[in-house]
Parts: structure tokens; C-alpha cells; sequence
């Protein structure tokens, strides 16, 4: 086994050979002409007349581009591209020329939008001529580069383009800083999650049930189609479709089973199985279910009958194989539970059970159960591990556009008896399995805070109310007394509402104009903090005329304001890692400048809580809105942090969403979970970065830097992001402190910035670790890394 050192010290040398091959990658598409078209480039022709042609005389083989003018022209190939700010670079290319005659132009150049003086001009024959120039991108982020015939007026003859090259080139860049001033400490609950009740977050991912539509919310019939094909990169061939029908298959002739809707256990119907009497087996199956090797899983079946269709079997089955059967052996007329369990001798995600009877008359299913052994409180216990690693100190719950049409009641009392729902936002059912007893035993679990979403939508006042004096009420209270009858006597003291959600949008249900909906805001906010008065509150917010208005006419009713950030996937990497940043501080003005406008809300201090933010794009791999995150991923992740910290005193709360598979840091198949990329930096901030931020400007992009202490200023922690292809040599200067010399750094770095994480595979990204005992003040900064270094102060 090697030591950590050494292991740290062939990442870096590993690394550090990488980026010297990726200081020459080029940053130019398609900048060898090779593609058709020519993908990535671009026409425009200011005078003249001009021939634009792909040519297959290329300098070395292959194609090149081509400007040709008999009259005189002032036209240009040109693509546009993301470059760092304040960076230098280097363009360079191939030049071949036939008879280049300026007029009132310059000739032919390879050059920049921004910048003319330093590019070769070329006139009358060249053969293939090398020319290149170094120039400084200054505050700019994206630029246009101009293969150019012409020039500021017009020429004639032809032009060939070859080989362009637009390379960044490395400089040392110092970190230097003073520790003395700092701002307002960084909140804890910048650190928050979101889950919502949609997809794959909370049902196939928090919750251990392994059936879908435990509660028969769709009718069972002959017709049996509900299975379509997962992409390849998913763990098991098939995914059960909630839109199309019923998970549960007839077995046994036509009509053997029908819904009954007299009396149901539970939801509009139940099923009814009519035995044949012949001595065959009739009843209901469901598939692809995913069993682990020597694993044990426990359920329960509510069954009602005839007596004589005894015994009714329980079997799980691979195939043809039967790797368990439990026989229930007496069966009442009236509904009674009946538990059982079963250890897998094979590992397999195409899973059956099977629920049968081959006796005389008929027998009805209320509900039936299947979990791991290993579930906590109905939780799974390897998501609940990665939840605490998280260490998120605040979940807000239950929506997101779910909320809006949630009826919380729902969600209360005997489990089995819960009526199943549409999802009034999502596709799919709403079991109502988890409720709010569920949801806090969660936040017990994982030592986090509820962060509870009222029904703003088409939810009343009273039912609002009721919901805050279920939670915090006491016993003798209507609603206190009824949170005691469904067996928890004590408070909940949930502290954190937020009052509705996205009511602002045209896709909330029962969205309504501002000026209605700020009188509705008022009136609910007062009714829940005549419930309980030191309740704190989070109202909607959109930056524009609803977040002003909400401020001006609601500050009475709030602590904090909602914002919401998504972002979608950009091309260019340095555009697309440094979006969420630019999105928070865009928001973050626009309250400053409600803070100088509005009379009185700069003493009132309602800060931002940004509990909604996340990129959002891709392929649905794990279920609804179950997208991947990559590397690149992580890199935005990490500097939107830095954006909070830059900000503390007016982000106070923001809650990433929405933590399991549904744009989650967490992915979780049917048997395996693991973090996502984005996963890895929140868990890596929360746990070693500081609390008070130092007030100083990093201007050494394309690196982003933020540096805060520890709350009792024992150690200076430094977080560096470089989203670029280039190792970086850093000396760090820093005044106002000395440092004992020892040092832990975390490291998160991929040479890849597509590289991703899946459950039950090996990690292409994880955290590296390391204790310097001589910290020698210098960094070596690797290519597309997120860097963590806590310094002791002496």
C-alpha cells in the first residue's frame, strides 16, 4: 500500500503531465476544417461580392476554407468562442494566397473582433505561410476570431485558411490577500437541500418501498402492457410507466380479476380475485423487481376472503425459479395484515412476486408491502448513509410545484390507509406513504431541520393554519390533539414555512394575479402565526415587479423572499461553469437595489432564500427529471458557493434541488446509490469550509478563489475552482496572519470534464485527502480541479 503522499504525489505528476498535453488543445471548433459545412464557423460579408467554398487543397491533406473575389470584397469565415477573462492567449494559423490585391482594404489576416493591430497582413502569393499573435482577452468572455478578405474596405483574389489554433497560455498567478477584514459569517442554511414529491426523489430513492402502485391506484385488467425499455446506461432492461397502466399482472384467465368498489380497503377500488376452483393457480403478479444476493427483505398483505381460498401463497421468483414462497394459511372474511419475509440466494433486477391461490372462491387485496430488512423507519439505509455524509442542515419539503395541489391530511394517519393520488403536478401516483410524520422522523434521522411548504395554490387559509397547528400545537389543541392520536403526542416545533411556491408562474395550479396573490400571502401568513408566533416564514419571490411588490406590501409577512435558479448546458465550459454564479449575483443586485428603494426593508433585513438552484438539462436516466451531472457540473456547483459566501449578508438560506435523483447530488438505481458530482462539492464545503468570509478580490480568472476562517479563527481555509485546462503554479501571500506550516487539502479533479459517477460502478470522481506537515506558501493548481486548503494559524 502506498502512502498518501505518494499517492498525492503521482495525482499531480499524472495531472500535471495531462495539462501540459491540454495547453495545446485547441479552442477553436472545427478549426482544422475537417467537418462539413463548416460546423462551428460561420459567413458574413460587409461589401462586395465573395466566393465562400470548402476547398480539399488543405495545407498538410484534407479540406481548408476559402474566400475568393474577382471585383474586390470585404468578407469574412469568423466563429465565435468562450474565452477566460483577463487571460492571454495565443492565435495562430495558415495563410496560402493567390493574387491578393487590396483596394481600399487591407489584404488578408487572420484576426480578432476586437483587435486588428497585431495580425499579419498578407497581399499578392504566399504559399503556406505560418503567422501567430498574442493578445489579452481584458474583461471580455467571448470573442469572434476572422478568417478576413478585405479589411476595413475591400480586396480581390483568393484566400485559404488552414490549422487555426486559439490557445490559452499559462502565468503564474499570485494569491495575495489581507485576513483583517471580513463580512457577515455565511449562514449554515446555504448549505440546505430541497426534496419534492416528483420522480425518483422520494419514492425509488429516500423511501425503501420496492412496488409501485402498492395501493392499486390503477385498475388491474386483462390488458397488460405498463413495461418499456430503459437506455443502456441503466441498471435493469425495463422501467415501470406511470402514465400507461396498472404494474400488476393477472394471473389466471380473463376476468379473473376485477376492481371493487364497494367498500375498498383503501383509494376508489380494490382488487377482487375470482379463483377458478379447478385447482390452478389465479391472483396477481408484478415484475423487475431487483433482489441483492443473501440480502433479507421484509413485507406485509392486507387480505381479505373466503376462507376456503386458503392457503394463499407469496412467492418471489427469478424467472422460473422460486426462491421463496410464504403460505398464509387462514384467511377472514375482514381485512387483516399478514407479514412475511424471504432471504435472496441470487442477485437480479428482473425480479417477481407473485400473489396466488389455487383454493375455492374469491379473495381481495388491500395493500401489499416489500422492503429491504435494512430500511430505517421505512428509509434506505444506503441513501440515509449519504444523507448524513451530506450533512445538510435544512430540507425543504414538499414542493416545488407539488405543493400547490397537496392536500397535507392526506398524508397523516394509518399508512395502508392513505389514500393513493394522482400526482397533481408530476406524472405518476402519490402514494402517500410519506407524510409529514415520515418526513420528520427523516430529519430526525439525518439531524437535519424541517423547512415545511404550505398549499398557497389552490390550499385555503384554514387548511394552512391547520397544517402549522398540527405540527406545533399542543395536545389540547383540534389539531394538536389529532398529531397525538396518529402517535406523536409531543410538538414537531417546526420553525421554517415557505409560504407557496413559484405562485408567480403560469404553471402553479391556482396561480393568480400579484395583487391578489399578495392579499392572499397576508392572509394566510397571519393565520399561521396566530398558530405560532415565532414561526419564520419564506415567501415567493422573482426578481422583477413580484419580488418588489411582495416586498413592499408583504414585508410584514416574511423573514426571507424565495428566489429560484436553473440553468440549462452551454457549449463552452467557462460559459457554462460560471453561469449559476452570474444568476445569483444578478438576484442578489436586484435586492440591493430593493433595500435603497423601498421605505423601511432595509431595516426590516429580508435576506434571500434561494431554495430552489441547480443546473437542469439532459437525458432522464434516473426517472423523472432524473438527469446526470458531469464534472463540469461540479466545477458551477462549487463557484455558485463562492457566489453565496461573496454575498452572505444577503443570502441567508438556499436549498439545492432536489437531493435524490431528481436533479439530485445523490443518484440512487433500484440496489445501489452513490453521490453525484455535484454531490461531492456540497458534502466537501459543508464539512471543511469556513464560516466568516474575507472581504477580498480575487481577480485571477479563470480561477474563482474565496477564502474564509473558522469560527474560532484557528484555521484559514482557501477554496480554488479552476475550470480550465491548464496546471497553475500559485504562490499564496497572505497578510495579517502567520500559519504553523501544517495543512489539510481535499481535492476534486477529473481530466475529463464529462466524467460522471454511477451507482454500483467504480467513481471516475471522488475526493482526494492530504496532510502537508511543511506547508512551503505554494499550490499547484490542477487542470479542472476544485481545490480546498485549510492553513493552522501559528
Amino acid at each position: 500500500m502506498i502512502s498518501k503522499s505518494l499517492f498525492y504525489s503521482l495525482i499531480l505528476i499524472f495531472f500535471g503531465e495531462f495539462a501540459m498535453a491540454q495547453n495545446l488543445e485547441n479552442q477553436l471548433p472545427n478549426a482544422f476544417f475537417e467537418k462539413i459545412n463548416p460546423a462551428g464557423w460561420e459567413r458574413q460579408t460587409w461589401d462586395g461580392k465573395v466566393e465562400f467554398s470548402i476547398s480539399e487543397d488543405g495545407r498538410k491533406s484534407g479540406k481548408s476554407i476559402r474566400l475568393s473575389s474577382k471585383t474586390g470584397a470585404n468578407a469574412a469565415w469568423f466563429s465565435e468562442v468562450a474565452v477566460y477573462p483577463n487571460f492571454n492567449y495565443k492565435l495562430s494559423g495558415w495563410i496560402k494566397t493567390e493574387n491578393i490585391i487590396p483596394q481600399d482594404g487591407k489584404g488578408c489576416q487572420i484576426v480578432l473582433d476586437f483587435n486588428q493591430e497585431k495580425a499579419r497582413i498578407f497581399k499578392g502569393n504566399n504559399d503556406w505561410t505560418y503567422t501567430e499573435f498574442q493578445f489579452n482577452s481584458g474583461d471580455r468572455k467571448r470573442i469572434k476570431v476572422y478568417c478576413l478578405l478585405g479589411g476595413w474596405g475591400s480586396a480581390s483574389g483568393k484566400v485559404w485558411f488552414d490549422d487555426l489554433n486559439l490557445q490559452p497560455i499559462a502565468t503564474e498567478r499570485k494569491l495575495g490577500f489581507d485576513v483583517s477584514k471580513t463580512n457577515e459569517p455565511i449562514s449554515k442554511y446555504i448549505y440546505g437541500q430541497f426534496i419534492e414529491h416528483l420522480g425518483r426523489c422520494i419514492y425509488g430513492g429516500i423511501w425503501a418501498e420496492m412496488l409501485e402502485d402498492r395501493k392499486f391506484y390503477y385498475p388491474i385488467t386483462d390488458f397488460y402492457a405498463p413495461w418499456g425499455t430503459k437506455s443502456d446506461s441503466d441498471q435493469s432492461n425495463k422501467v415501470f410507466n406511470p402514465v400507461i397502466a396498472s404494474p400488476w399482472k393477472v394471473i389466471g384467465s380473463a376476468g379473473t380479476v376485477a376492481m371493487n368498489k364497494t367498500k375498498p380497503f383503501v383509494g376508489e377500488h380494490t382488487p377482487n380475485v375470482k379463483l377458478p376452483g379447478d385447482g390452478t393457480f389465479a391472483g396477481i403478479s408484478q415484475e423487475v423487481l431487483a433482489f441483492v444476493k443473501g440480502e433479507k427483505y421484509n413485507g406485509r398483505i392486507i387480505l381479505s376472503g373466503d376462507p376456503q381460498v386458503a392457503p394463499i401463497e407469496i412467492r418471489l421468483s427469478i424467472g422460473n425459479n422460486k426462491i421463496s414462497v410464504h403460505k398464509i394459511e387462514k384467511i377472514s372474511l375482514e381485512f387483516k395484515t399478514y407479514p412475511f419475509s424471504f432471504q435472496s440466494t441470487q442477485s437480479t433486477e428482473n425480479g417477481i412476486l407473485e400473489i396466488v391461490s389455487s383454493g375455492k372462491g374469491q379473495f381481495r387485496i388491500g395493500t401489499v408491502s416489500l422492503m429491504p430488512a435494512d430500511n430505517i423507519k421505512g428509509f434506505r439505509y444506503d441513501v440515509i448513509e449519504l444523507l448524513k455524509e451530506l450533512d445538510s442542515p435544512i430540507y425543504r419539503w414538499p414542493g416545488g410545484n407539488f405543493v400547490s395541489g397537496y392536500d397535507w391530511k392526506d398524508g397523516i394517519g394509518e399508512r395502508d390507509k392513505r389514500p393513493p393520488r394522482k400526482n397533481p403536478a408530476w406524472t405518476g401516483v402519490e402514494h402517500n406513504d410519506v407524510g409529514i410524520h415520515e418526513y420528520m422522523d427523516l430529519m430526525e434521522l439525518i439531524g437535519s431541520e424541517p423547512f415545511i411548504a404550505v398549499n398557497t395554490g389552490l390550499g385555503t387559509v384554514e387548511e394552512v393554519a391547520e397544517e402549522v397547528e398540527y405540527c406545533n400545537g399542543l395536545p389540547d389543541t383540534p389539531m394538536g390533539k389529532l398529531r397525538s392520536q396518529n402517535g406523536h403526542p409531543e410538538l414537531f416545533n417546526v420553525m421554517w414555512w415557505a409560504v407557496g411556491n413559484e405562485m408567480y408562474g403560469n404553471w402553479q395550479l391556482g396561480h393568480m394575479p400579484l395583487d391578489e396573490y399578495v392579499k392572499k400571502h397576508n392572509a394566510m401568513a397571519d393565520a399561521m402565526r396566530k398558530k405560532d408566533a415565532n414561526i419564520k416564514l419564506v415567501g415567493v419571490g422573482e426578481v422583477g415587479k413580484w419580488s418588489e411588490t411582495m416586498l413592499r406590501e408583504s414585508g410584514d409577512h416574511m423573514t426571507l423572499l424565495s428566489e429560484h435558479i436553473y440553468c440549462q448546458e452551454k457549449p463552452a465550459l467557462w460559459e457554462h461553469v460560471t453561469q449559476l454564479a452570474e444568476q445569483f449575483r444578478r438576484k442578489a443586485k436586484a435586492h440591493r437595489t430593493y433595500r435603497e428603494q423601498i421605505p423601511g426593508l432595509k431595516e426590516k433585513d429580508i435576506r434571500i432564500a434561494m431554495d430552489e438552484w441547480n443546473y437542469w438539462y439532459g437525458k432522464e436516466i434516473y426517472g423523472e427529471i432524473g438527469v446526470r451531472y458531469y464534472h463540469k457540473d461540479a466545477l458551477g456547483v462549487a463557484i455558485g458557493l463562492h457566489e453565496f459566501f461573496r454575498n452572505s449578508d444577503i443570502y441567508y438560506m438556499a436549498n439545492y434541488a432536489q437531493t435524490v435523483n431528481v436533479i439530485g447530488a445523490i443518484k440512487a438505481t433500484k440496489t445501489h446509490s452513490s453521490f453525484a458530482t455535484t454531490g461531492l462539492v456540497l458534502k466537501l464545503y459543508r464539512q471543511h469550509f469556513g464560516i466568516i468570509p474575507i472581504v477580498a478580490e480575487f481577480n485571477l480568472e479563470p480561477l474563482d478563489i474565496f477564502a474564509a476562517w473558522t469560527t474560532d479563527r484557528k484555521t484559514l481555509t482557501i477554496a480554488i475552482v479552476n475550470p480550465s485546462f491548464l496546471t497553475m503554479n500559485m504562490p499564496i501571500d497572505v497578510r495579517g496572519v502567520k500559519f504553523s506550516g501544517k495543512c489539510k487539502r481535499w481535492i476534486i479533479a477529473g481530466e475529463d470534464p464529462m466524467l460522471y459517477n454511477e451507482p454500483g460502478e467504480k467513481p471516475n470522481i471522488i475526493i482526494h485527502e492530504e496532510e502537508i506537515q511543511k506547508f512551503k506558501n505554494q499550490v499547484v493548481v490542477l487542470p479542472l480541479s476544485i481545490n480546498l486548503i485549510n492553513l493552522e494559524v501559528k
